[in-house]
């Protein structure tokens, strides 16, 4: 058995910089996790990002977070860091779910997860909370300022003297965090109290006394008896006992539960507003509290009753220009006195005969549209005057009326300066009443005011003003009930929830707003137990009285409010199709009023077996006269029918009888849906089957419907018969091609043939230089051997030739050597001759055995010679 093969891996690739260099936030690309821990422990307020170098949103957010580290890095120390990478400590500690995930630490308290939108405003503001939880509350008007505001607030009072800190502030500080930590939405907002005189306000009198400010219920003191003085249990009574009038609803953008389960809570009114947290000013959110505060303040509270004093004031009739859209408070009473530069105007009577003369007065209205200061009205200007009497006369036949028992009213801008507008409110009266008129207050008594829009006549009672600069005043009765307390005197209870149309603007085209609104204001109400939910009309401004009638209007027993329904833009109406594409807007006319039979069917775009039926319906269409019947379909999906028409089951097929609309009859679910089978429901449940006696005019009418059968037919056969000779050409030309096809076919096959024999005697030819070539191969091998043998044997001769030459050369230097001794012996002799018979017989031994060695060294030399 052979071993299986190891997986091969490519290690990862080492990370690089996910911020520049120039950055001032500080990049750990790989994932230093204790480095960051070391910077941390110099800096009072730190922002880690984590991130994947991957991640789409790590990449969106990257953006952001380098906009909010350029306006606060000389506060706050940012830090990313790369917690995808193996090797990385970050990765080996830290386990996400998701990226990118920011945490802040503020000294040693931490980390405080933001999940708010990866917007650089949202952001900054949360790292601004952070940086300080606590809101100093020096004046009484900051106190008013920070217990008017919608969200719940939680005071705490300290007497700070000698000691640097009093007691209990330190833990108070924190509860402010656990808040943060708990709540990314911020809903819970802290302050601090240092003057006595300020505390008292709140009935805090002891230094360490917490308070949480509620608008309608009452208002409650920390209990330190019986809760121990923490900030977890700060935070945690905080949470449990606050009051939410509005919440903030921010959906993260993936698959949440989050507006269903708060829609099931009931009825819920969603106002989408431009929001933005950095803003110093929220004039438009101030009038969204203002509502809600008298919708849930039941018990008459004094405590709300102060907040909207409050929020009365600080709304004047001053705006700033660079607040787009600013919205003005709303005068609460109707009392033309108020303003000084006032005129009272009696047009002519309409006729000569009659005893009715328009009644107008005239003011002039001045606001500023550079600071948001309190302007007072003042002194009337000649010039003024004449040039509002010039604009008004100008739409002087705004309020021509005959007869009218209310008081019509208009706005229009100045001639002379943009932050000046005049109000002109008229009624018609009796010629004899002008005399006993003296004061401005007897006309407009009347409880029925109606305002035009710029010199449109406007009829209905519950308008509003459209107003350029919306500085406008409206009567708190031009609705009739007051919507104080109107949340418990109703079984239609709503819950208000802000959404910010910057970011989530997606979800108000969904309700029904328009897309191509400059301005993304838009209010809806949904209830999901009925299944309906109703649109605040656009062409309406978003104030507070709009937002009061619409809440009004839903409360009552028998509202008078029309239900919204979501239609299908993309359908383009041609009045040559065969079958009828029903909207929305156009089901209650094709169904209902149509006089014919409407054969309905339910469908939708994902629906396969639907498209496969398409046929089916077409036919059948031009089979019914057309003057009778009419066959209509909808796409469900595209389309928000009533609830009495909704299925679960597609396709679904209904038949509105003719006179009889309200008894829709349903094609039955076990019936296969062909031609038959609806031809025998329609005849069946229409209204043309009749078991009355059928008169001559009836008989009549059957003829001619029966010709029209008949020549209906005719044509159907005379389409068929087109068709059949249609059918015979192409089968001819269809045989003609068939007859080429098969020519060409026969001679592919003659060049196939001829093919495979250049191939069979390619295929030997081959086979025979394969042959020479095995050969010629063999032969190369056996020269190569024979070529290696010489090879070898002159490589010895040369090795025995060397050696030779070294023997030669040993015995001439030996011989040489023995001629010198024997000269030698021979000059000894001669010298002499007395020398001892010994001393020769010792040297003739010594020679012998010299003459043996060179013997035997030359057998030796011959003998390897031979070899």
């Amino acid at each position: 058995s052979c071993s299986r093969a190891k997986d091969v891996t490519m290690p990862a690739k080492l990370p690089v910089n996910f911020f520049s260099t120039s950055s001032p936030v500080i990049d750990l690309f790989r994932g230093q996790l204790d480095y960051a821990d070391h910077l941390r422990q110099d800096s009072e307020i730190v922002l880690y990002f984590f991130y994947a170098p991957w991640c789409g949103q790590s990449i969106a957010a990257r953006e952001e977070i380098e906009h909010v580290a350029s306006r606060l890095s000389d506060q706050v120390l940012f830090v990313a860091l790369n917690c995808w990478w193996n090797q990385g400590k970050c990765r080996k500690q830290k386990h996400f779910f998701y990226f990118p995930v920011i945490h802040l630490y503020h000294r040693s308290f931490g980390p405080i997860e933001y999940k708010g939108p990866m917007s650089a405003v949202y952001i900054e503001k949360f790292v601004r909370r952070v940086m300080t939880p606590l809101l100093y509350i020096s004046s009484r008007s900051k106190l008013l300022d920070f217990l008017s505001n919608f969200e719940p607030g939680v005071l705490g009072y300290f007497e700070f003297n000698a000691s640097p800190q009093p007691p209990g502030y330190l833990t108070f500080f924190t509860s402010a965090l656990h808040s943060l930590k708990k709540d990314y939405l911020g809903t819970i907002r802290f302050g601090v109290i240092t003057d006595k005189r300020v505390a008292k306000e709140i009935s805090l009198v002891h230094s360490g006394s917490v308070y949480l400010h509620r608008h309608v219920n009452t208002s409650l003191i920390y209990p330190n008896d019986i809760m121990n003085y923490t900030a977890e249990n700060i935070c945690k009574w905080a949470i449990e006992n606050r009051e939410m009038l509005i919440r903030w609803l921010r959906p993260h953008g993936g698959k949440s539960l989050l507006l269903n389960n708060e829609l099931k809570k009931g009825p819920a009114l969603l106002i989408f507003i431009p929001y933005n947290p950095l803003a110093e000013i929220h004039p438009l959110l101030n009038e969204i509290t203002k509502v809600a505060l008298e919708y849930h303040n039941c018990n008459k509270s004094q405590a709300a009753e102060q907040d909207l004093q409050h929020l009365g004031d600080t709304d004047s009739p001053a705006f700033d220009s660079s607040v787009p859209d600013a919205h003005m408070k709303l005068p609460e009473t109707f009392s033309i006195t108020k303003y000084p530069c006032c005129n009272t105007v009696v047009l002519p009577q309409w006729h000569s005969i009659s005893r009715t003369h328009n009644v107008c007065e005239l003011c002039i209205n001045q606001t500023l549209g550079v600071k948001p200061n309190k302007v007072h009205v003042p002194h009337c200007n000649f010039l003024e005057i004449e040039a509002a009497l010039d604009s008004f006369y100008l739409q002087e036949h705004t309020f021509f009326q005959v007869i009218s028992n209310t008081i019509e009213c208009s706005n229009f801008l100045s001639f002379y300066s943009p932050f000046s507008y005049y109000t002109a409110c008229c009624r018609t009266v009796n010629r004899h009443f002008l005399s006993v008129i003296s004061s401005e207050k007897t006309i407009f008594q009347t409880p029925k005011v109606t305002f035009s829009s710029h010199g449109k006549k406007d009829n209905t009672q519950h308008s509003i003003p459209h107003i350029e600069d919306r500085n406008c005043f409206i009567p708190d009765h031009i609705t009739g009930t007051n919507i104080t307390g109107l949340s418990c005197r109703t079984n239609k209870t709503l819950n208000l929830y802000l959404l910010d149309s910057n970011l989530f603007w997606i979800y108000a085209e969904r309700l029904g707003a328009s897309q191509s609104t400059h301005l993304k204001e838009f209010a809806a109400i949904v209830d999901l137990k009925e299944e309906v939910h109703y649109v605040l009309d656009e062409n309406q401004s978003l104030v507070g009285s709009t937002l009061e009638t619409f809440i009004k209007n839903f409360s009552v027993l028998y509202s008078p409010l029309k239900r919204h329904l979501v239609d299908d833009p993309s359908v383009h109406f041609h009045e040559q199709r065969v079958i009828t594409e029903v909207t929305t807007s156009t089901f209650h006319d094709t169904v209902f009023l149509s006089e014919k039979n409407v054969l309905l069917i339910y469908y939708a775009q994902w629906c396969g077996f639907c498209t496969s039926l398409n046929h089916v319906f077409i036919q059948l269409a031009r089979l019914l006269p057309p003057d009778n019947f009419t066959v209509a379909r909808i796409d469900i999906t595209r389309n928000d029918l009533p609830w009495e028409f909704m299925t679960d089951h597609l396709p679904t097929i209904l038949l509105f009888p003719h006179q009889r609309k309200e008894q829709s009859v349903k094609f039955p679910e076990d019936f296969s849906v062909n031609l038959p089978n609806l031809l025998k429901f329609i005849l069946r449940h229409s209204s043309l089957s009749l078991s009355e006696p059928c008169t001559k005019e009836c008989l009549h009418k059957e003829t001619v419907l029966h010709q029209g059968h008949i020549c209906h037919l005719e044509r159907e056969i005379q389409k068929l018969r087109s068709e059949i000779t249609a059918l015979h050409h192409a089968h001819d030309q269809l045989e003609a091609q068939l007859s080429e096809a098969r020519s060409e076919e026969r001679r592919l096959q003659q060049q196939k043939l001829t093919l495979e024999k250049q191939h069979k005697s390619l295929q030997l030819h081959s086979d025979q230089l394969q042959a020479t070539y095995d050969r010629k191969n063999q032969e190369l091998l056996e020269m190569a051997e024979k070529l290696q043998q010489l090879a070898d044997a002159s490589e010895n001769l040369l090795k025995e030739n060397t050696l030779l030459r070294i023997l030669v050369a040993a015995r001439e230097g030996k011989l040489q050597s023995k001629d010198e001794s024997k000269e030698s012996l021979q000059s000894e002799q001669t010298l002499s001759e007395d020398n001892d018979i010994s001393g020769s017989a010792a040297t003739a031994p010594l020679e012998e055995k010299r003459i043996d060695i060179d013997t035997v060294e030359t057998e030796h030399t011959s003998g390897n010679r031979t070899e």
